[in-house]
């Protein structure tokens, strides 16, 4: 484990201008009897481009994510899922991706892409306004809260390698804890914990717990073969329970987090879908309501 003060680190990898066209479809979620059920999936974005990285609002009916405008610059939109209005939080020259509450409720936390290739963590008022830079010296590629001072990052070290960052926020001290990760960096519901995808040569990745308190991290399971997306449901609060999801590119999947359970003998059961599911064609990011209600997922355009 390296611990120090933030380090300075050149790449050139970019996220792509050329970006594919995704859509997002939001779902019925219902967790009833050990299965996942999914229903009534509908097209929220309805949008040439892209269209992609939801995250939900912990306490209102709304979806951020990152959407192309026609320059092919993303801005952050959000969607309204009681009222069907979208509306945009940023209208900006640079690019702004992975949307996130922070957990205050105050600011939207995002990714801004520079166009001298910087890419910056920085944060809006949830409301509007005008961007705060919390970390400029990495080149964060995605970021996930666990508590208010405390942000993990995915920085890009250069163009084939990177690693996973625990920042202070307060102190500006950066850890590097995990290298060669995977994209998807989730707070564990219920948990002072972050999980993440290690990446394995000529191995099936797997999905690692991180407990802050200790400093170390474990395996949960292995990813779904080839994919490197995954979220959480909430937990239960009569018995802290909850389930991992992920997909395959055309079907969707749940795995229950029992911790008695040994990693290697955890399995990945297919969600039940009911009604339409003609959509579900590169299926690749997954975002849960705090209610445990919807269920949105990013497919090809």
């Amino acid at each position: 484990m390296k611990t120090g003060l933030l380090l300075c680190f050149t790449s050139l990898f970019f996220f792509s201008y050329g970006q594919t066209g995704s859509e997002i479809y939001l779902f019925d979620l219902k967790i009833a009897d050990g299965q996942v059920i999914i229903s009534n999936g509908k097209n929220i974005t309805n949008h040439k481009g892209y269209d992609n990285q939801p995250f939900f609002h912990p306490s209102r009916p709304i979806i951020y994510y990152s959407s192309f405008d026609d320059s092919s610059r993303s801005d952050i939109r959000y969607y309204n899922y009681e009222t069907k209005e979208t509306k945009n939080l940023t209208t900006t020259h640079e690019r702004e991706y992975s949307p996130t509450v922070t957990p205050d409720g105050r600011f939207i936390s995002c990714i801004l892409q520079r166009d001298n290739g910087a890419q910056d963590l920085v944060r809006y008022p949830i409301e509007g306004g005008k961007p705060e830079v919390l970390v400029w010296h990495l080149k964060v590629g995605y970021h996930a809260w666990v508590g208010e001072k405390k942000v993990f990052l995915y920085v890009l070290d250069d163009s084939i390698h990177t690693s996973l960052h625990n920042y202070e926020v307060s102190t500006n001290i950066d850890t590097v804890i995990a290298e060669n990760i995977g994209r998807s960096l989730q707070p564990i519901p219920a948990e002072e914990a972050l999980s993440y995808v290690q990446k394995l040569v000529n191995k099936q990745n797997v999905i690692k717990r991180y407990v802050i308190a200790t400093g170390v991290s474990s395996p949960i399971i292995f990813t779904v073969p080839g994919q490197d997306f995954f979220c959480w449901t909430q937990a239960n609060p009569a018995d802290q329970k909850k389930f991992l999801l992920a997909g395959d590119g055309s079907k969707l999947f749940f795995s229950q987090d029992y911790s008695a359970t040994e990693f290697k003998d955890k399995v990945w059961t297919p969600m039940v879908v009911e009604g339409n599911s003609s959509m579900l064609k590169g299926v690749s990011r997954l975002a849960v309501s705090a209610d445990n209600t919807k269920l949105a997922v990013v497919v090809n355009e």
